[in-house]
């Protein structure tokens, strides 16, 4: 799974058929305490996440297994907003 923010849209007037309807966001990995990690990832939106949000996505196999994305050419996909994130600081 990918800890990521919602940094911006795709928009492609010419797709496989297979992904017309859906909406392609560019996530902004991020590590647990929200600072940004390297790269960029395109995913198909399963949730509705907006701009700024930040989401779990996966990758793989596991993407195309998301709701909407089976038997679809599928790299990676959101499956959840993120409400808080929380860290054991113990050391």
């Amino acid at each position: 799974m990918i800890l990521a923010r919602v940094v911006g849209t795709v928009v492609a007037t010419r797709k496989d058929p297979r992904l017309e309807g859906k909406k392609l966001l560019v996530l902004k990995p991020i590590s647990p305490d929200g600072k940004e990690e390297a790269g960029y990832v395109v995913a198909v939106d399963t949730v509705g996440a907006g701009f700024r949000e930040t989401v779990i996505a996966v990758s793989g196999s596991s993407a195309r297994m998301a709701e909407g994305c089976r038997d679809r050419p599928v790299d990676t996909a959101i499956v959840g907003i993120v409400d808080t994130v929380s860290l054991d600081r113990r050391e």
